[in-house]
């Protein structure tokens, strides 16, 4: 009998983990009940990093072979392939993909749509997708999860990708206190070269930052974005006795990482995956002006008043005293952008901000940011996979891939 596939498709509200769950127990919906009794596996980014913490934790390889390189050092598309052999070799009847395409550049994306359209015949895929171009080709059984429910479409007329109308009327708020700085180079790399052992990820690699730019970071993966943005903030031991320029500092001339990072603004999806705390969203926006992951201090009115503009900005004001744990995936990205905007840092680092969020809200997300490099004379560098409808980079920054380690192209 020949597989029938699904793709369901998500946003921001689903409780995507739980149906996930109950699917994997052998309680599916009604629709998807012939996979009641079969067995099945779960292709997703918590499955990497369940396996990573084992390697992390007990030293265990377990979709590894002793000697060969850890899962974590592995790029995004090295993992997946090596998740997906894994899972393949188990023979499991059918195969839940969770946002499979997330974090992986063009080729990689390509060679993963090949192989799972030769296992098509063999197993049965069950796709949770958040964006309407990472449908696979093969499926022609659609759904959407709407919190818990899920509605069976007919067809792809029901997924429109729009969103209501962007929510950025005002200007963005100017911040607390100005950092000063005076000179239009901001940071400058020159030759940098980095080396692990007897592979090189970067090499001769030459790039000036002004003031005020909005760049994009682009590369395949593996091609050493990762290594290059520590570069940038500082943390990269690699960047000692290199011509590497941090403010108008040279590496290793006696800096303090912490006045580097002061002068940084950062986030990353990683940041808050895991996190736990219970503060309000007013508070955790708060905190971007103390460089911590939640607020520990209690703010002074200067701070609420700033905290207010943002959140009024962003049309968040009225839930300003819910948790920030229980925010949906979108509105936690826009209050973790905004959280490292909000002292109008001088390097503005955004990390695939947009992973895993469904249209409506990348676009959301991708409008903010074009704001607030429009409007401010931050420097901005955007980090993404993929290409992102909207964004408008002054200049894009690629890492392009050879033998010796990848190279910088300005486009």
């Amino acid at each position: 009998m020949i597989a029938k596939h699904w793709a369901i498709f998500i946003d921001n509200e689903s409780n995507k983990s739980e149906f996930v769950q109950s699917i994997l127990k052998g309680n599916p919906p009604q629709a998807l009940d012939a996979l009641a009794d079969l067995n099945g596996a779960l292709f997703s980014k918590l499955t990497i990093e369940r396996f990573m913490d084992e390697e992390d934790r007990h030293g265990k390889k377990v979709i590894t072979k002793p000697g060969e390189q850890s899962l974590r050092s592995m790029s995004s598309g090295e993992q997946k392939k090596t998740l997906l052999n894994y899972l393949f070799k188990a023979k499991p009847d059918y195969l839940i993909l969770d946002n499979p395409f997330d974090n992986l550049d063009t080729d990689s994306q390509k060679k993963l749509v090949n192989t799972l359209t030769d296992n098509s015949l063999l197993i049965t895929f069950i796709q949770f997708i958040s964006r309407k171009d990472d449908l696979l080709p093969f499926i022609t059984n659609y759904a959407s999860l709407k919190k818990s429910s899920l509605i069976v479409q007919k067809d792809l007329t029901f997924f429109s990708g729009s969103t209501s109308k962007i929510p950025f009327s005002e200007k963005i708020p100017e911040p607390l206190h100005k950092i000063p700085y005076s000179r239009s180079i901001l940071l400058e790399l020159k030759g940098v070269h980095v080396k692990y052992g007897d592979k090189s990820i970067l090499q001769n690699i030459n790039w000036i930052i002004k003031q005020g730019e909005f760049w994009q970071l682009i590369g395949k993966n593996g091609s050493g974005k990762t290594t290059i943005l520590s570069m940038l903030t500082g943390e990269n031991p690699k960047g000692y006795g290199q011509e590497l320029f941090l403010f108008g500092i040279k590496k290793g001339s006696g800096e303090s990482i912490w006045d580097i990072k002061r002068k940084i603004g950062y986030f990353t999806p990683a940041m808050t995956d895991k996190f736990t705390g219970y503060h309000s969203v007013e508070n955790m926006l708060i905190s971007g002006l103390n460089d911590s992951i939640g607020l520990y201090i209690r703010p002074t009115e200067a701070q609420l008043r700033l905290a207010k503009e943002w959140l009024a900005l962003i049309d968040m004001w009225h839930i300003r005293a819910k948790r920030f744990h229980d925010l949906s995936m979108g509105q936690k990205r826009l209050v973790m952008t905004v959280r490292a905007m909000i002292k109008h840092p001088l390097l503005l680092i955004l990390d695939e901000p947009t992973a895993g969020l469904d249209d409506a809200s990348a676009k959301l997300l991708v409008a903010l940011v074009n704001k607030m490099a429009r409007e401010s004379n931050v420097t901005t560098v955007f980090v993404s996979h993929r290409k992102e409808p909207g964004l408008e980079p002054d200049k894009i920054y690629e890492l392009q891939m050879t033998e010796n380690g990848s190279v910088g192209v300005i486009k």
